[in-house]
């Protein structure tokens, strides 16, 4: 086996390598990760229709309770790994590694307080979170596993975020993966073949949020190169986590307005029967499907980012952003031009009974294909700004796609348009935050330059590297 790179040859790795060589072979682990996810989310979704109604419902009624831990998680994980990248880039470790240690035992700890109080007032947060009287009780079996699993489901986020961000992609990938495949095979055997119903699917998602967390947990701890999880290092100061939320709060509201825009959606949807509901949120998992590769291969192109942002490369990180740009508009609209040319199928395996589903699904899909090269061009914006730290910019284009500018086409086009506006809200949002995401990084990408142009000033001049002298990691 190959030995692991220490921290020293990682920093070269990382501002020396063609940013052509180097974001493809990071960004390849992070993508099956993203795939794998949502792959084994769709099958948990799977077997747990075949239970009934009320099962299914209970799941449902469970999700807003999981993605907010989520989101919280990924929050702590982003916000520290865009830190740690800039810190190492900056020959700077004990900064990163204090970053890492307080994103982790702060997810933990606010994991096991969710534990606490969530297994605590069970009940009545079932039915906070919308359960009816036969919901319920699927609910809290389903409940009470998921939120035993909640610190262990957290800080995995958080330690899959601080590996990508030193450049180990393939560990991260390691954890999140045997997970997924643990979950679409306990599933199941848990289910069905054990009799547990709904409570084996919420055991399955338990015990792999569990193994994944041994994984990432090794990986952190005895790999070489990697920074180490001390609770010496936890640093619970204002500043640190200023840190972490300055550049983690993007990721807080793209998840957290995307979840308020999913229930829009479906009352936009409801006036139009259950055809139209069920339609849209076909379309809206494929599409989810699709940009989890376009998010895996961003995620990529970010640690890469932050550590030439950190050791003053501005070349490298405007080769890498441009890079990354072309990559992900000719990925998105290959794939674009194939799902639009079998959008009908597509919708068809979904719901095959249905013509009317068909017939809505088919058209939001087509509109909504046709803005994918847009979408490349976002989240790429998304993942620079927020990658060298400017947090207000990256949470401005993160809002834009599924908040800013979705809600208020949701709310309004239905009602100009009929089904015609719930097939165009999507698009149209999509068209506006592209041009949000031009007007701010027209202006970053000016800075940007400058920046490089002052480096090069200074290089010429004989000025001393502003790393010189910094003692190796």
């Amino acid at each position: 086996m190959k030995k692991p790179m220490t921290q020293e040859e990682r920093f070269v790795q990382m501002i020396e390598t063609p940013v052509s060589t180097l974001i493809p072979r990071l960004a390849v682990p992070t993508i099956i990760s993203m795939l794998v996810t949502a792959i084994y989310n769709m099958a948990d979704t799977f077997f747990v229709s075949q239970i009934g109604t009320s099962a299914s419902g209970a799941v449902g009624v469970m999700f807003s309770a999981m993605a907010m831990i989520q989101a919280i998680g990924f929050t702590l994980g982003m916000g520290s790994g865009n830190y740690i990248s800039r810190s190492l880039g900056d020959r700077n470790g004990g900064d990163a590694d204090k970053s890492a240690a307080t994103a982790f035992f702060t997810a933990l700890i606010i994991g096991i307080l969710i534990t606490i109080v969530g297994l605590t007032f069970l009940r009545p947060l079932v039915f906070l979170l919308g359960a009816t009287e036969t919901i319920a009780p699927y609910a809290m079996d389903y409940g009470i596993y998921i939120l035993i699993a909640a610190p262990f489901m957290m800080s995995s986020f958080v330690m899959n975020n601080i590996l990508r961000a030193q450049g180990n992609a393939m560990y991260s990938m390691i954890g999140i993966t045997a997970g997924g495949i643990l979950n679409m095979i306990l599933d199941p055997v848990l289910i069905f073949g054990f009799h547990m119903g709904i409570a084996g699917a919420a055991v399955a998602t338990m015990v792999s949020q569990m193994i994944s967390f041994g994984i990432l947990f090794y990986q952190c701890n005895f790999r070489e190169g990697s920074i180490r999880l001390r609770l010496a290092n936890f640093t619970p100061t204002w500043k640190m986590y200023g840190e972490i939320l300055h550049a983690g709060l993007p990721s807080f509201c793209r998840q957290g307005l995307a979840s308020v825009a999913t229930v829009i959606l479906n009352f936009a949807a409801g006036p139009f029967g259950d055809s139209a509901i069920a339609a849209m949120s076909i379309v809206s998992r494929f599409m989810m499907f699709i940009n989890s590769a376009l998010i895996g291969f961003g995620q990529g192109f970010q640690p890469v980012c932050g550590f030439n942002f950190g050791a003053k490369r501005y070349d490298r990180v405007l080769e890498a952003f441009w890079f990354c740009v072309k990559v992900a508009i000719t990925m998105l609209t290959c794939c674009g031009i194939i799902a639009f040319a079998v959008s009908r199928p597509i919708i068809t395996a979904f719901r095959r009974e249905d013509m009317e589903v068909i017939r809505i699904g088919t058209l939001a899909l087509r509109l909504q294909i046709l803005t994918l090269p847009l979408q490349a061009w976002v989240i790429m914006v998304n993942m620079l700004t927020q990658s060298i730290g400017y947090g207000f910019r990256a949470s401005l284009v993160a809002m834009g796609r599924q908040g800013l500018f979705l809600i208020p086409s949701l709310l309004i086009l239905p009602n100009i348009c009929g089904i015609l506006g719930v097939q165009l809200a999507q698009p149209v949002a999509d068209v506006f935050t592209f041009a949000l995401a031009t007007f701010i990084v027209v202006r970053v990408l000016e800075e940007l330059k400058t920046m490089r142009e002052g480096q090069k000033m200074s290089e010429k001049a004989g000025r001393p590297d502003s790393h010189a002298g910094a003692q190796p990691l």
